[in-house]
């Protein structure tokens, strides 16, 4: 049977695929020099379009906080870089692992080398960071690297794709471009490695795609990740740090705080101070430059019907603005929400949130969180507020989480030296740095034989010496 002809788009990246695999097999690793220099120009692509970044992210959104761009995007783009260049020679170095005694004087070692092509898939929330930030990985292990950008951030994806191709050869660095048969195409490849970060329903899809190839993927997801307020907690301080978390980049983050546990008697308390922050934070006018847009009008309306749906069932509404004011709207900006009384029943419960709206829930023993958490999807994050060291640890040692920030929202995922990833639904594998060099790289085991060991003692005919051999293994042992 005839198989049905391909369009131009999906030719071209298939070639483009097999190009870079072609280079990748056949030309020697890239030195530590060449790493560097990819990862210079790529520090360049960066730096001299910085403004341009800006402007095309924030026509995507429809307004995109500048300060939040440049903070949360271009500089931790500039920190993955700058810690891999500093540290790129100590990790392309072989690894020591000890030896068997009874295979001294022999030497083992781990070898890290490249993997092959790694594709990423990147999302539409932070679509700077979270491209460039697994890429710089991969370029630092030794792969070529081809990018399939978010459909929702068009301008974004044509600026990248273009600055990309002038300082890049197409088998080095490649970003396709954001057609729906390209996404389709994209995760069938036989990457040598595949990194996706989205929802988890689209991860599963993913996952199903590259499972076909046994491509190996790292998948950074989501899920409803929870605050737990202590009872020790200074409330004003965590409605504070809960309120920031909710507000970068209007709620659109995959580890936002998606609700909040407290005790039953502070929750009305808790709320008032999370509305009062998030009215200081944001004001109540729907032009405040330092408040994000929803990136579409598809996911404002979702937002609405949570909202809708959560007051409809019993849950009280809170907004520190006039949620009537057309403007609002108008810009897609969400009016800053906080739920008081969520249920199981509710939308709002059943599924990531993705917006600023905050759900608090009251509780009567710290027991019951740790109990709720355990019941549902492990979560990309998990915050602890609160001064009691003995309850911070039980919280730690019972629930399983990607991660976690004790006594603020977010921060854990700036730290270039610990590992980003999920667990379970919220994802699987992890980057960042030193271990995003590990993910992207084969550590090859390579063990050195010794002609003064005694190993030839195990082939026969084997007589007394295979005895003498085994009674020194089992002492040994």
């Amino acid at each position: 049977m005839d198989q049905p002809l391909k369009s131009a788009p999906l030719r071209a990246l298939e070639d483009a695929f097999h190009a870079m695999v072609e280079k990748s097999r056949t030309s020697p690793p890239p030195d530590l020099a060449e790493r560097q220099d990819r990862l210079r120009r790529l520090r360049a692509v960066v730096a001299e379009n910085e403004e341009r970044f800006r402007q095309a992210i924030s026509a995507d959104f429809g307004h995109r906080c500048a300060i939040e761009t440049t903070v949360a995007e271009i500089l931790m783009v500039f920190t993955e870089i700058r810690h891999a260049t500093k540290h790129l020679k100590k990790w392309m170095a072989p690894q020591r692992v000890a030896t068997g005694l009874q295979f001294l004087p022999a030497r083992n070692r781990l070898i890290p080398q490249p993997l092959g092509v790694v594709g990423i898939i990147s999302p539409w929330n932070y679509p700077l960071q979270l491209t460039l930030a697994p890429a710089v990985g991969a370029i630092a292990a030794g792969n070529r690297v081809m990018i399939k950008p978010s459909e929702l951030v068009p301008r974004f994806s044509a600026l990248l794709q273009e600055l990309i191709a002038q300082r890049f050869d197409a088998t080095e660095i490649l970003v396709t471009g954001i057609e729906e048969e390209i996404a389709r195409a994209f995760a069938a490849l036989p990457f040598d490695h595949l990194v996706f970060t989205g929802s988890t329903r689209v991860g599963r899809m993913v996952a199903e795609a590259a499972g076909r190839n046994l491509t190996p993927v790292t998948l950074e997801l989501g899920g409803k990740s929870p605050c737990i307020i202590d009872r020790s907690a200074d409330l004003d301080q965590a409605a504070e740090r809960i309120a920031y978390g909710k507000l970068l980049n209007a709620g659109q983050t995959c580890i936002a705080p998606d609700y909040v546990l407290v005790p039953e008697s502070s929750v009305q308390a808790f709320a008032e101070k999370l509305r009062a922050c998030l009215r200081r934070m944001v004001g109540t006018d729907p032009n405040n430059k330092d408040y994000t847009s929803i990136i579409s009008g598809r996911h404002y309306a979702r937002l609405e019907e949570l909202a809708a749906d959560a007051a409809a069932k019993g849950a009280r509404i809170l907004q520190p603005a006039v949620p009537d004011d057309p403007n609002w709207k108008a810009r897609r900006k969400f009016p800053p929400t906080v739920v008081i009384g969520a249920t199981a029943e509710m939308k709002i419960m059943q599924e990531e949130i993705f917006g600023p709206l905050l759900p608090v829930i009251g509780y009567k023993d710290p027991s019951e969180t740790i109990d709720y958490i355990n019941r549902h999807d492990r979560p990309l994050a998990l915050y602890w507020f609160g001064r009691d060291k003995a309850a911070r640890d039980e919280v730690l040692a019972r629930t399983v989480s990607g991660g976690v920030t004790v006594n603020d929202c977010l921060f854990h995922f700036a730290q270039i030296n610990q590992p980003m990833g999920g667990v379970g639904a919220s994802g699987s594998g992890a980057y960042h740095g030193e271990w995003g060099f590990n993910t992207f790289s084969k550590l090859k085991p390579v063990f050195y034989r010794s002609p003064l060991n005694m190993l030839a003692d195990l082939y026969p005919p084997y007589g007394s010496k295979i005895a003498r051999l085994e009674k020194l293994m089992r002492f040994m042992s």
